[in-house]
């Protein structure tokens, strides 16, 4: 088992499984603007990048220049729904409680006010020392920043900390900065790209990670 002095994840698909209520945020949102509604798999493959690219793949090419307006309708319908369905992950809890020594920060490109009413909804917010966002920093994962303050913040050596996340640009800002990189093969990202994106740890299941790490 490797030893870890900071433990960061990634908030949805590797924590929580928010997928559906951003769905249906996303198609209330296009609704609202007469524009036709996507499929949910469609906008699920849309996750990862942030609200500003989630929309502007949400709206399509040509309409591009409504993203703004996009963006304003979203906020409200999300945050109407972001409890609806939204739960951890089969496993998380446990996770959670084995590692309650430990430091723990979520470093996610969702906006931290999103992030804050998810975390203080399912009563979780004090389980974590750190939470950064997408106005934390000027850039978003795959780049390394929010990582990095994270480690920073902690003056933590960055072999001892690792980057949790079910997505490539989790493993890409982890290698990025220099730490260990765990993807997870239950969220939403594939399998085939992310072992090919070499992280240093795969696992399937979330109770797994509490084999890996001590």
């Amino acid at each position: 088992m490797i030893p870890l002095d900071l433990i960061i994840f990634d908030l949805d698909g590797t924590l929580i499984d928010s997928k559906k209520d951003i769905a249906t945020a996303v198609n209330l949102t296009l609704t609202d603007m007469n524009m036709p509604i996507l499929s949910e798999q469609v906008i699920y493959g849309y996750v990862g990048e942030g609200v500003r690219q989630l929309l502007k793949q949400s709206v399509g090419v040509e309409k591009r220049s409504r993203c703004d307006e996009a963006l304003k309708i979203f906020r409200q319908h999300y945050f109407d729904h972001l409890l609806d369905t939204t739960r951890f992950h089969p496993g998380i809890d446990n996770v959670l409680a084995h590692f309650s020594r430990k430091p723990k920060v979520i470093v996610t490109n969702k906006p931290t006010d999103y992030t804050m009413a998810i975390l203080n909804g399912l009563a979780v917010v004090n389980q974590f020392e750190m939470v950064i966002g997408s106005e934390g920093t000027q850039e978003l994962k795959p780049h390394p920043a929010m990582i990095l303050k994270a480690v920073e913040g902690f003056k933590v050596e960055r072999s001892k900390a690792v980057m949790i996340g079910d997505s490539v640009l989790d493993v890409q800002a982890a290698q990025a900065a220099g730490i260990k990189s765990c993807a997870v093969g239950y969220g939403m990202g594939t399998h085939e790209s992310l072992k090919a994106s070499r992280p240093d740890f795969f696992c399937e299941r979330a109770e797994e990670l509490t084999t890996l790490f001590q």
